[in-house]
């Protein structure tokens, strides 16, 4: 018994060594441009759509293209040091949040250790600008912590002024439904669409955006929530495919103010787009970009030709649960 008690001790001295050697987030310090001086902290967080893949990709364009300072959050296996796409638990620094200016969010089903929401709580009372995509209107769900203050992000939550949720609370929606056929339907955004806000500075130089995801049903979003784009079912998983008119059109992209209690009114951005696939759409990196400096009371500088080139090589992988990359580390993402 003393022998099995002291392996497991230097078992879990190992896994402890070991995580704490392990790089748990990035930085990207960007050198020149409009962004030099502001900080954005992008968190991935979601088990299928490979926000680990696109939330570096988005970090180093904002940052060496444009002179921000960008920190990549991961989730985190605390056993291992491992980017774990699947573990709903650790998301190791949150607390970068304290200094950013903007936040970027791609999480899904998430139940957080109290003290690193906590970062996230301050940065909403703060009222500072957010975006989320695609799975972040269902960012989180308590099934372990129910008596935890923030079991009403819960995206069934039933409590007084956060139905539905962290998601509809701060991007007007919550899960509703795969209105599209989940991995054999894409999404054609609709750009030109009747009533869009075309003139709107998020919009600026966007012409064509295609996505492997698939389109989500929307039915909840709020007065205060205004639309950018629209997007329409495409049949098939290929940019050529045809539009499936017979389907309805759903909310794609929106913008929607916030304010949570005792917090200063914020502004919220938000897209169902978001799969790492789907950023291989030079037009869709454009909008968050162009969000971005929207968000950040930077419309100037915004212009229909802004470089959203790749930095470094961008290899994204098909989305799906539990075919995440094996072994994967923080600085893998470099």
């Amino acid at each position: 018994m003393t022998r099995i008690i002291l392996f497991s001790s230097i078992l879990l001295l190992f896994f402890i060594s070991n995580y704490s050697k392990a790089q748990q987030y990035l930085h990207f310090e960007g050198e020149q441009g409009p962004g030099k001086g502001k900080h954005i902290v992008l968190v991935a967080g979601d088990d299928e759509y490979r926000s680990e893949e696109s939330m570096p990709m988005l970090g180093k364009i904002l940052a060496y293209r444009y002179g921000f300072k960008t920190t990549v959050l991961f989730p985190i296996d605390p056993a291992t040091g491992d980017v774990v796409p699947n573990y709903q638990n650790n998301i190791p620094g949150l607390e970068h949040l304290e200094s950013a200016d903007l936040m970027i969010m791609l999480i899904r089903f998430r139940e957080l250790p109290d003290e690193q929401s906590q970062y996230i709580e301050n940065f909403l009372k703060a009222g500072k600008p957010i975006i989320g995509l695609r799975t972040s209107t269902h960012a989180f769900a308590y099934q372990k912590n129910k008596e935890s203050k923030f079991a009403k992000w819960d995206w069934m939550s039933k409590d007084e002024g956060w139905e539905r949720g962290f998601g509809q609370r701060i991007f007007g929606e919550t899960w509703v439904n795969h209105h599209g056929i989940h991995g054999k339907e894409g999404t054609r955004a609709l750009v030109d669409g009747v009533g869009l806000q075309n003139d709107h500075p998020v919009l600026r130089g966007v012409q064509d955006i295609w996505g492997a995801s698939d389109v989500y049903g929307i039915k909840h979003l709020p007065e205060d929530a205004h639309v950018l784009l629209y997007g329409q079912s495409t049949a098939g998983m290929t940019s050529d495919a045809p539009v499936i008119w017979e389907k309805a059109v759903m909310p794609i992209a929106w913008t929607k103010p916030y304010q949570i209690e005792g917090g200063s009114p914020g502004m919220a951005f938000a897209s169902t787009l978001g799969a790492s696939l789907d950023f291989q759409s030079e037009d869709l990196r454009r909008l968050i970009v162009n969000a971005s400096f929207w968000l950040l009371g930077m419309s100037e500088v915004i212009t229909p030709d802004l470089n959203v080139d790749y930095v470094g090589a961008y290899n994204p992988t098909m989305f799906g649960f539990d075919t995440f990359r094996k072994g994967m580390r923080v600085e893998d993402f470099k």
